[in-house]
């Protein structure tokens, strides 16, 4: 029959209870005392030394091979007291921390259930319910409340509210509608969906979470990695010094007593315990971290350097102010969007969105238009003509600037605003002020960044030299670096790594790619670009809320202060236990016990991690 861990502990500790039973009777049985007790040991410690033999295999010396060595020695004394508790102990310690453990990876089990489980396929105008594997892309997937959305895909009819949490890691649900995206996982709420399967199985975002959150919890840190050498050599060691011991003192129960309790296991398991829930935490609240090193790394940052655009802003102009000069404001923000009509250029559609959100639709068009490039255009409308551009194209029709319209549109683009200028047959008529309006919580991000401990907060941007410097005096940024190339953003990158440390990188993940990459990490913000983000960034930040960022550093600072409890506490038993042992004061059975203790207690810790950021606070 074969035994689990639980099993084993059951009985064992079983037949140790009935064996301390006989020794308290007036019976004189105590050879079926000691025979119980060489059963509970042999029932718990028979997997230690398979796992010890298995290990001597490869050359390696590991905890299992110490307490193996240790009990054989504890049978060689007939101390089977002795070897049972130790065997028992450890036993119980390894089930333990095998089910903590599993804890800590429960935010990773929560995304595993939230996988969708079937698709309802609209083909041959019947509709058939299929494995989500099965959906082929171009299907019509059709999707009812209550139902987990099983395909990436755009929405081609009807209306929902839905749940992205395990995307975003935001609870509270979207309105989605025709031409919206939705990823695989999501939950509607309520209404229904048609939707158009542009990315189906392992290429969906959600499948991609999941194996990059799997892979990230086996890449291990640097500190984790430093231990297990550390372990390597520290095993051996301890044999070694027990024997010494034994050759100098003659005495056999200290020298198997110290490779008892001198077993490395709380420190061993000190790191990755902390990763893990670390990692599990940060997938739960929608923050994807590639590894425990990044981890470790990120929690050590030194320096955040921003793009700007999409980033620290919203990434879509919108007109701030309108100037009229010689015609009614009304008139001159309609003429304007008359004559962009045609134009497909960022600055247009933020024209004919404020006019449209402040006049209704937009139904007349220019009876003529003609675009210059660099300079704007120029269009009849209403059958008068109109010339609607900057400074350029006023300058190349001849139309000087007075001093005070000049003043006003110097001041604008000291404020980091880009004019649009609108002129009639030499005259200037007005100006519409247009910016790509920063972040309501980005002001908020970098306050609150500097309270977490990062040094250093720099913008790197293509834009221009004056919006670049009202919007880092505008959100209290320490540098900026303006009318940079994507090359120019790598040489910057390199600058402040070597003058300051740790670096990191954060963009949107689709332009901002060779920044990301030569960072010495890379934090890529929202989906939208969600497969070179994935790629190339360390740290995806699975929703457009930039607050996120706030979270994953706090997060990362609380792990690596984990860890350092972790290692310190572990460091501060085993140095406690050894002079037990030396002083005569900690004996086998009670080390054990106080060892397996420790290991607990670690893996206890490295479970407050599970809840940071509940209430909107740290537990660590």
């Amino acid at each position: 029959m074969k035994l689990d861990k639980s099993k084993r502990v059951v009985i064992s500790g079983v037949f140790i209870i009935i064996s301390l039973i006989l020794k308290r009777t007036d019976l004189n049985i105590i050879l079926y005392a000691n025979i119980s007790m060489l059963i509970a040991a042999f029932i718990a410690g028979y997997p230690i030394a398979r796992n010890a033999f298995s290990a001597l295999k490869y050359r390696i010396l590991g905890i299992d091979a110490l307490v193996t060595i240790a009990v054989v020695g504890a049978l060689f004394l007939k101390e089977y007291w002795e070897a049972a508790a130790v065997t028992f102990l450890f036993m119980l310690g390894d089930y333990l921390e095998s089910r903590t453990l599993e804890k800590t990876r429960s935010s990773i089990k929560a995304l595993l259930d939230l996988a969708p489980d079937e698709a309802r396929v609209i083909r041959d105008g019947r509709e058939i319910v299929i494995s989500p594997d099965e959906v082929e892309k171009g299907d019509v997937v059709l999707v009812k409340p209550g139902e987990k959305i099983p395909v990436d895909g755009t929405i081609i009819e009807g209306n929902a509210y839905v749940n992205q949490a395990t995307i975003t890691g935001e609870s509270i649900p979207v309105d989605k509608t025709i031409d919206d995206t939705v990823f695989s996982g999501t939950i509607i709420e309520s209404g229904y969906l048609k939707i158009r399967a542009d990315r189906v199985g392992d290429d969906t975002t959600f499948a991609k979470i999941l194996e990059m959150v799997e892979e990230a919890q086996d890449k291990k840190a640097r500190t984790q990695k430093f231990l297990e050498r550390f372990s390597k050599y520290y095993t051996p060691g301890i044999i070694a010094l027990s024997l010494l011991l034994f050759i100098f003192t003659g005495d056999l129960v200290l020298s198997i007593t110290l490779l008892v309790i001198a077993c490395p296991g709380a420190l061993v398991i000190s790191t990755p315990v902390s990763i893990v829930a670390g990692i599990g935490n940060g997938a739960k609240h929608g923050v994807l971290i590639k590894g425990g090193e990044i981890m470790e790394s990120l929690g050590k940052t030194k320096v955040l350097a921003f793009d700007k655009t999409g980033t620290l802003t919203e990434g879509k102009p919108k007109v701030t102010r309108i100037k009229s000069f010689d015609m009614d404001e009304h008139k001159l923000l309609k003429v304007a969007a008359i004559g962009e009509g045609y134009s497909e250029h960022p600055l247009a559609r933020a024209i004919i969105s404020h006019y449209e959100e402040k006049q209704g639709p937009l139904d007349e068009t220019a009876e003529e238009v003609v675009f210059i490039t660099g300079q704007g255009l120029k269009a009849k409308v209403h059958g008068n003509e109109y010339l609607i551009g900057n400074r350029k194209l006023l300058r190349e029709q001849g139309i000087i600037l007075s001093e005070d319209k000049e003043d006003y549109i110097r001041a604008e683009e000291e404020r980091g605003q880009t004019v649009v200028i609108v002129a009639n047959e030499g005259n200037i008529l007005g100006a519409i002020s247009i910016a790509d309006t920063v972040r309501e919580d980005a002001k908020e991000l970098i306050m609150d960044l500097k309270r977490k401990g990062i040094k250093k907060v720099v913008m790197l941007t293509g834009d221009n030299e004056r919006a670049a410097r009202a919007i880092s005096n505008e959100l209290g940024i320490d540098e900026y670096y303006a009318e940079l190339l994507p090359e120019d953003k790598v040489n910057a990158l390199k600058t402040l790594k070597e003058k300051y440390g740790i670096t990191a990188m954060v963009g949107d993940g689709v332009n901002d790619a060779p920044a990301l990459a030569s960072a010495d990490l890379g934090i890529a913000l929202g989906i939208k670009g969600a497969d070179v983000a994935m790629e190339t960034a360390d740290v995806v930040l699975m929703s457009d809320e930039i607050r996120k960022l706030s979270y994953a550093i706090g997060l990362s600072r609380a792990t690596v202060r984990n860890i350092k409890q972790n290692i310190y506490f572990a460091i501060l038993v085993a140095v406690l236990l050894l002079l037990g042992v030396l002083g005569k004061v900690v004996f086998m059975a009670s080390g054990m016990l106080i060892h397996e203790l420790s290991v607990f207690l670690v893996i206890v810790n490295a479970i407050r991690l599970l809840g940071y950021g509940e209430k909107g606070k740290s537990k660590t």
